[in-house]
């Protein structure tokens, strides 16, 4: 029978694999993928936060995807359906979540209420997103666009790139330089498993292992800045099949 890993040995991996005091820390999770773990999902969250310690700050999705139905939109009572840590996370007593139907995000440390209080600010770049009353998806005030701004990482625990919500990002941001010369350009979806074989073609990203998960984390700076240098240069080998 498999030992469960514990929250010491989760630190253990999480700070070999590069996660340091201080961290701006957004975590794309599958609980599954750690193997069995002592505690459960409290015992992951207890480990992040122990890895990045009273000065960092621990985000999380807390996406509302499935259904994505603005009318039943609860900031309390709607569930996260982008994983059981996600979920769990939202719950915790003290965890903070933005305001935005779809794509919210919850946090826990330093600064965290200040950090998730301004989605329904409505400044910087729109999105397909983008619904009233609520903000930009990803304005200058939403969580994602500040961690980017505060020098965030990227924490893939056990996730492929299907879940690298930070390529709508670079989709955002090129669709809006693009509607400044050409007002009517469409909105393009790129493939995110594409643009990941690139991604992991380059050296700013660590990899390694927490529990049994697989895991890369790189900086929000970088993966972005990269990302939209790439497909400024060529988008085709990137674009969605229903883009291209």
């Amino acid at each position: 029978m498999t030992t469960p890993h514990t929250c010491d040995q989760l630190v253990q991996d999480l700070r070999a694999l590069g996660v340091e005091a201080g961290d701006v820390l957004f975590v794309h999770a599958s609980f599954k993928s750690l193997g069995p773990v002592e505690g459960g999902a409290a015992t992951v969250i207890e480990a992040l936060q122990e890895a990045i310690g009273t000065e960092g700050l621990l985000l999380l999705p807390s996406f509302n995807l499935v259904a994505m139905r603005a009318a039943t939109w609860d900031i309390d009572a709607t569930p996260s359906n982008v994983g059981w840590i996600s979920e769990f996370f939202r719950r915790m007593p003290g965890t903070m979540r933005s305001d935005h139907y779809s794509h919210s995000v919850a946090a826990r440390g330093k600064g965290a209420a200040a950090f998730v209080a301004d989605h329904l600010a409505k400044e910087g770049m729109p999105s397909p997103w983008d619904l009233e009353p609520w903000g930009f998806t990803y304005g200058t005030h939403s969580p994602m666009s500040r961690a980017l701004q505060h020098g965030g990482k990227i924490l893939m625990l056990g996730t492929d790139y299907e879940s690298s919500t930070y390529a709508h990002v670079v989709e955002v941001i090129l669709w809006n330089r693009r509607r400044e010369y050409d007002p009517a350009a469409v909105y393009q979806a790129f493939d995110r498993s594409a643009l990941g074989l690139f991604w992991d073609r380059t050296d700013h990203l660590q990899t390694g292992f927490t529990g049994d998960a697989e895991c890369r984390l790189f900086p929000i700076a970088d993966f972005v800045t990269t990302l939209l240098n790439e497909v400024e240069r060529d988008v085709k080998p990137y674009l969605h099949k229903e883009n291209s």
